[in-house]
């Protein structure tokens, strides 16, 4: 069985070693785990064995280009949220539209600063898929430190177990929107896991005692429908 890891994954497509060294020890220092790819053949190989936060693609790879990668990851239901900067040294207005049409959340022209790299994977991912967002999440009395993964409620820390601290993130991250035990199991535990429904509510009930009296309601059951982060204490969920 395949434990989804603790830091989100960035898949990086590109062909030059010098850049590509250089996105991966920039997504190290920025609390990520980077895959690497040389071409989109190999992302391809490697998204059929895990499916990461984002995807850095350079437009120009050997053989199908970074733009036809796209197209394809867009055109299959498991890939088709995953959010994607392009990279590229081609500036011009046309080529930034044709990236964006081309179904990129957004697009990088080289060169470009490791701080800006990092800002714009930040930005993507608030949009895109919060639940990997850098920073303090709160809701009600809850709050997580997605970079330290410490939890506090009422200012109180709490104890977490690595699956609890993923399953509240993605809660939080998530605020009011219903989830099937099938749909959790996707992003907290991996698509590629291959464990029962039931496990989910073992940890929702472990999750609810760690939270305490004073939380715990916010982790609410909709009945034939699955589990939200409800709003009974007032909660504002939000990144800074």
């Amino acid at each position: 069985m395949r434990t989804k890891p603790s830091l989100p994954q960035v898949l990086v497509v590109e062909d030059d070693k010098g850049i590509q060294e250089l996105l991966r020890f920039t997504l190290l220092r920025g609390g990520y785990e980077p895959l690497c790819a040389d071409s989109a053949e190999q992302a391809e190989t490697l998204l059929r064995e895990t499916l990461p936060a984002l995807a850095l693609i350079d437009w120009m790879l050997p053989g199908k280009s970074g733009l036809a990668l796209i197209g394809r990851l867009r055109g299959e239901a498991r890939t088709r949220g995953l959010p994607v900067i392009l990279l590229t040294a081609r500036g011009e207005e046309p080529d930034r539209v044709a990236g964006l049409e081309g179904g990129a959340d957004d697009y990088i022209v080289k060169p470009f600063s490791p701080k800006e790299l990092l800002a714009r994977v930040q930005a993507v991912l608030r949009r895109c898929a919060p639940e990997f967002v850098k920073g303090t999440l709160q809701a009600g009395p809850i709050e997580l430190d997605t970079v330290s993964h410490a939890a506090s409620v009422d200012g109180q820390r709490i104890s977490l177990t690595p699956t609890e601290f993923r399953l509240l993130r993605f809660l939080m991250a998530n605020p009011g929107r219903v989830y099937t035990r099938q749909q959790l199991l996707d992003n907290v535990w991996g698509d590629h896991v291959y464990i029962e429904d039931r496990t989910v509510d073992i940890h929702i009930r472990r999750l609810r005692v760690a939270l305490g009296a004073a939380a715990e309601s916010m982790v609410e059951t909709v009945r034939g429908a699955g589990y939200k982060l409800g709003s009974r204490s007032g909660s504002n969920p939000m990144a800074s």
